[in-house]
Order: structure tokens, then C-alpha cells, then sequence
């Protein structure tokens, strides 16, 4: 069946006390505020009956951890009945292999980003909801983990691809399975260090001369994927080491050029920015939020930019476009600097 093209383009935080992230971001607080919030009326009201985004587990799970990233929780508030209907959708979605994965198309794209909200929201959940995550999650886990360890040529080893399968590997889908194993070992999970090690070796060998990260070993780097690769190395240990330092002077310099994927590159650009934080993060700041508020609609979701996202539809761009904005309340503790 044809993948649903939101899944195709993609290559993966509500409030500290309000005086940190005043300090961070003084001129745009008021708008990102508001902007996050109307996002988050109009993803509301576009959840279907199921407890879905378009009958998607990736989009679902996008979508609750956009509420859960302004400080929403399960069960509880405006939206806690939301975050619920979300959560529940995703975890009645696993197979008996423990695939995560729609049955109509997102493979191993939809199955990491499922992966990883569950672990997010584990512990913030009723008693019988917490129970269902640590039935599935485990399961779901263990596929990431044998997907990695599929026999694949040295270049392509540690990381992953679109099928559990597959004998090659591609930066864009392992920045979502390497972030959803994090995610996972912090809150406890079995995920061996070696897994956790094999996925970054990957990830530098995606990186280029020019501080960039490419889509495979030996390519061109992208803004997008450097995005993902800072991300993923300033949260494991690598905080502002030369090489994040490196990414971040490629995003500052050519972020302004680009064109294509705007919501996806904007996500991981404002993740990964912000965690490396400091002069980077407060001159590079007001681009990202000039770009993303100025392309919220009236009915508060987010229009299409133009480019390669002319097809992904509204809900995921308002659920990438939320996330982006939420950087500086660090609530998801995956984002948390």
C-alpha cells in the first residue's frame, strides 16, 4: 500500500517557571504562548473518534506529545481526555510482534515515534493505562533493538531503515529510533549501552567536513538531518562538544537558505538548538520563531510553507509546528536540557 506522504518526509517540551523561560525568549513568549495554545484547540477538535490523527500511530503519537509538551496531562485539565483517547489508540495498534507500525503504511517511521511517546508519557498515566504501556512497550522496544542488529555492511551498521528488516540504514529514521531507545533507557527501560553507542556511531558517520550530517554515509548533509544529528548527540552526553558546536555554526549559517521540509527541519532545528543552548540559542531563536509564527492560520493550524510538505495535511504540521514552539517549556523529559 502507498505510505502516507507525512511519513515519507519525515527523516524527532509546555512550562518551567515562567520566569526561565522569560529569560530565554522575552520577545516572543506572549506569541508563542498563544500560538502553542490555538495550535492545540485546533488539534483538539481534529481528533478522530478513535483517539487518532488521520487514523496514524506516528501522527497520534506527535500529536499527544504536542498537548503533553505545553504541560497537559493524561486525565486531567481541558485536554487530559485527549492525551488519553491518543495514548489508548497507539497502544491498541500492536501486532504480535510487538510492530507498532500502521497497517497501511509508515513502517518503522510510525512504529519509533509511537515508541517514543510511549515512553514519554509512561508514569504520567492512570494505574490501568500504565499497565497497558509496560505491556506493550517492552514488546515494542525489542523490535527497535532487533532491527539494529540486522546484518548490514560497516557503513550502515547501528542504525535503521523503513522495514524491521532492512540491511541498510538512513539517518532519517534512525534519529527517531535512536531518540525512542533514549527515551526508553531513561525511564528504565532494558536497553543495552551498546545499542545506545552502535546508533551514534552511525550517526557520526552521517556527519560531513562541514559540521553537516548527511542522509547516508558519504552523502551531501542536509539542514534537516544536522538538525537530528545535534539533537541526538547533545543528548547523549555530548553537550556542546566541537562537533555540536560544529552543527551549530552549519545551522546558523545556512538556515536562512532553506527551503524544503520546513516543519520537519524546524523541529529538530529547535530541539537541537536549544539543547546546545547559550549565544547559539538565543541568536538563532528569533529566526525559528519568526518563521514558524508567521505561518499559523486563522483557525490556528499551520498553512503549507511550499517546498516537499505540500501534501503532509494540517495535523502534522500544527503537531511539528507545536513542538518546535514548546522547546523552552521542557516539559517531555526526552527534551529536558
Amino acid at each position: 500500500m502507498k505510505r502516507p506522504i507525512w511519513l515519507l518526509l519525515l527523516t524527532l517540551a509546555g512550562p518551567v517557571s515562567a520566569g526561565e523561560a522569560v529569560r530565554e525568549d522575552v520577545q516572543f513568549q506572549k506569541a508563542f504562548d498563544q500560538a502553542v495554545d490555538r495550535g492545540l484547540a485546533y488539534l483538539a477538535k481534529t481528533q478522530r473518534a478513535d483517539g487518532s490523527w488521520d487514523g496514524h500511530t506516528g501522527l497520534t503519537a506527535l500529536g499527544v506529545m504536542a498537548f503533553l509538551a505545553r504541560g497537559n496531562a493524561p486525565g486531567l485539565g481541558a485536554y487530559g481526555e485527549t492525551i488519553n483517547r491518543g495514548v489508548d489508540f497507539v497502544l491498541g495498534a500492536q501486532d504480535q510482534k510487538g510492530s507498532l507500525m500502521n497497517p497501511g503504511g509508515g513502517q518503522m517511521y510510525s512504529h519509533n515515534i509511537a515508541t517514543l511517546m510511549l515512553s514519554e508519557v509512561s508514569g504520567m498515566v492512570d494505574p490501568a493505562r500504565q499497565l497497558s504501556i509496560e505491556q506493550v512497550l517492552p514488546k515494542a522496544v525489542g523490535l527497535t533493538l532487533a532491527a539494529q542488529k540486522v546484518a548490514k555492511n560497516e557503513a550502515q551498521q547501528g542504525g535503521w531503515r523503513y522495514q524491521p528488516g532492512s540491511t541498510d540504514s538512513d539517518m532519517s529514521l534512525s534519529g527517531w529510533a535512536f531518540m525512542a531507545l533514549r527515551s526508553a533507557k531513561n525511564s528504565g527501560a532494558p536497553v543495552p549501552r551498546e545499542a545506545i553507542d552502535a546508533g551514534m556511531r552511525f550517526i557520526k558517520r552521517c556527519m560531513t567536513g562541514d559540521g553537516g550530517c548527511s542522509y547516508q554515509p558519504g552523502g551531501g548533509a542536509t539542514l534537516q538531518l544536522t538538525g537530528a544529528a545535534l539533537l541526538c548527540m547533545e543528548l547523549s552526553g555530548e553537550h556542546r562538544s566541537p562537533q555540536t558546536l560544529k552543527a551549530g555554526a552549519y545551522i546558523q549559517k545556512h538556515y536562512a537558505d532553506a527551503t524544503k521540509f520546513r516543519y520537519y527541519a524546524n523541529y529538530y532545528l529547535a530541539q537541537g538548538m536549544h539543547q546546545l543552548g547559550e549565544q547559539e540559542w538565543e541568536t538563532f531563536a528569533p529566526q525559528l520563531y519568526k518563521d514558524i509564527l508567521g505561518a499559523q492560520l486563522d483557525d490556528g493550524s499551520w498553512r503549507v510553507q511550499g517546498g516537499s510538505e505540500d501534501g503532509v495535511g494540517a495535523n502534522y504540521r500544527t503537531a511539528m509546528a507545536v513542538l518546535a514552539l514548546s522547546v523552552s517549556y521542557r516539559q517531555l523529559p526526552i527534551y529536558q536540557r
